[in-house]
């Protein structure tokens, strides 16, 4: 089977947090052919260049979204006023949230880049601007986006220029003759598949681990919030209209694709509450949780015994959804209880100012501690990072305690509470997101921002630690049921099987038998796989 994969910001380049999940995929299922359609999100990405690929991957082809993208191209007369009359369907269905003016100026302006080339000086034209300064003071028009001035105008267009620079590549006529397009995130990347399915019937499947549209909201809340003000408060009106208007883009983008998409797979039931919402029927939805190599915390897993058992551990990124403030008062309640506890707390990265304020407040509520009157002080809290001398894998991490905590008040799929239940740690968690339906009752769960409750619950498995090594085996005993690696690929394997049989309404060829069968067949298949290779040799 042939598969074009489309990507956005991850595989194949080497940074990303989509990519492993698309590489171990990809080496999954070497019977199937792969090309890749990867859109890169910075430069500094693409100089750190891409993966090693397996041969099974055939083609790839890749386009920044942050680079100009002028082609030099300018419509004649005619065309102008067709994109004119398109731009405007587009834009009325962003400010008016409407469905069908959205899909036909989407449709309509990809049909006009793929007869007339780039529509890059189009969307950045005089014209456009105007076509969102009219859908903006229409009737019907969101109240948020009526205050709209001349820079927000200029702002929107700006950004909407990047988002639609799909439709201006050059992919489709490739992505026509795979047999299964499918888009590793929502959003901007499933853009292609979408195009695909539309104008040669291309099967399309996309995959959210995490919502893009979610992602879109929680990207903009952590923008410096502007003040209130009426339509003319330069302080308030423009960053609250162009914030709205790019929002309900993502809104209408998310709907269409989840309406056309033959399969949506998502990680979880937390994302498929989102796709619900934004239209998409249960018929064409299906559950895969993220894979995860297992092997990696066998040691650490199948030795109960390992661990300091007064240690708590956390692992992650350390940033303010993390809510680490809660869960150092929350420490400070477990130590007035047991005062020979420690907490370690390893990141796997950090926005620097948060962790300075951790660090801070750290010092605050536990002054260092000394045995006797010759002995350094040492705080029962310590900041480590993954990689360092005492833990340089995220296993070793998990392996120096018996509890694991998670106090976060956002997620989405909880990573680090999979990889704890995999070295067989007992868990005490924060409701939120995905965290219920990964730990399924082999770990304690309390309300987010309540550090009495997270003490509670942290107590509750240090002074029991029969209890906890009994959570932490079936913690880990779930972990190999559902999360790993191969689960992952015999799910996607059978989605594709799937999709191919439902036989997709796709134009059929002039001439009976004008493609032989053989010249699909994936990799090398007029050499037997017993036969030396001549490269390896050289």
């Amino acid at each position: 089977m042939r598969i074009g994969l489309l990507t956005e910001g991850g595989y194949p380049y080497a940074t990303g947090e989509a990519r492993l999940w698309c590489d171990r995929l990809v080496r999954g299922l070497p019977q199937h052919e792969f090309e890749l359609y990867a859109l890169s999100r910075s430069a500094e990405q693409e100089e750190r260049g891409r993966v090693v690929l397996p041969e099974h991957v055939t083609r790839v082809w890749t386009a920044p979204l942050w680079a100009p993208a002028d082609d030099g191209r300018s419509y004649p007369r005619r065309e102008r006023r067709r994109f004119a009359d398109c731009f405007k369907d587009l834009v009325r269905g962003i400010c008016a949230g409407e469905a069908g003016p959205f899909a036909a100026g989407l449709y309509g302006l990809a049909e006009l880049a793929r007869e007339q080339g780039g529509l890059y000086a189009a969307l950045r034209s005089e014209t456009a601007v105007r076509a969102v300064e009219a859908a903006c003071r229409a009737p019907g028009a969101r109240r948020s986006v009526r205050c709209a001035q001349v820079a927000d105008l200029l702002e929107f267009v700006d950004a909407l220029e990047q988002l639609l620079r799909p439709l201006s590549l050059d992919w489709y006529e490739d992505l026509r003759e795979v047999d299964v397009c499918h888009a590793a995130a929502g959003g901007v990347a499933a853009l292609p598949g979408l195009l695909a399915k539309r104008f040669f019937g291309v099967p399309l499947l996309v995959t959210e681990y995490g919502v893009r549209l979610r992602a879109h909201y929680l990207e903009r809340s952590a923008d410096p919030a502007p003040a209130r003000g009426g339509a003319g408060d330069p302080a308030g009106g423009p960053r609250l209209a162009v914030r709205a208007l790019l929002a309900a883009f993502h809104v209408r983008l998310a709907c269409e694709i989840y309406a056309r998409a033959d399969l949506l797979v998502a990680g979880n039931a937390h994302a498929r509450r989102w796709q619900e919402r934004c239209g998409a029927t249960r018929d064409r939805m299906r559950t895969v949780y993220p894979g995860m190599e297992a092997d990696r915390f066998a040691t650490v897993g199948e030795d109960p015994d390992r661990g300091d058992p007064d240690t708590l551990v956390w692992v992650g990124r350390v940033e303010p959804a993390k809510d680490l403030v809660a869960l150092l008062h929350a420490f400070a309640e477990v130590r007035r209880t047991a005062p020979d506890t420690r907490l370690r707390i390893f990141a796997t990265a950090a926005v620097p100012g948060y962790l300075a304020d951790c660090r801070s407040l750290a010092a605050q509520l536990f002054p260092d501690e000394a045995a006797d009157a010759v002995t350094a002080g040492e705080n029962p809290v310590t900041f480590e990072e993954i990689g360092g001398p005492e833990a340089p894998t995220p296993a070793d991490a998990y392996g120096c305690g018996r509890v694991a905590v998670l106090s976060s008040v956002i997620e989405g799929f909880p990573i680090t509470l999979a990889e704890a239940m995999f070295c067989g740690r007992a868990t005490v968690s924060t409701d939120v997101g995905a965290v219920c339906e990964v730990i399924g009752g082999t770990g304690l769960v309390v309300p987010p921002r309540n550090p009495r409750a997270l003490a509670d619950a942290c107590l509750s498995l240090l002074n029991d630690p029969e209890r906890a090594r009994r959570l932490g085996a079936a913690a880990r005993a779930r972990a190999l049921e559902l999360f790993t690696t191969e689960q992952n690929v015999a799910a996607f394997r059978e989605a594709y099987l799937w999709l191919l049989a439902r036989g997709p309404g796709r134009a059929a060829p002039t001439v009976p038998f004008e493609q032989p069968p053989e010249a699909r067949v994936p990799g090398h298949w007029t050499s037997p796989s017993w036969a030396p290779n001549p490269e390896a040799a050289v």
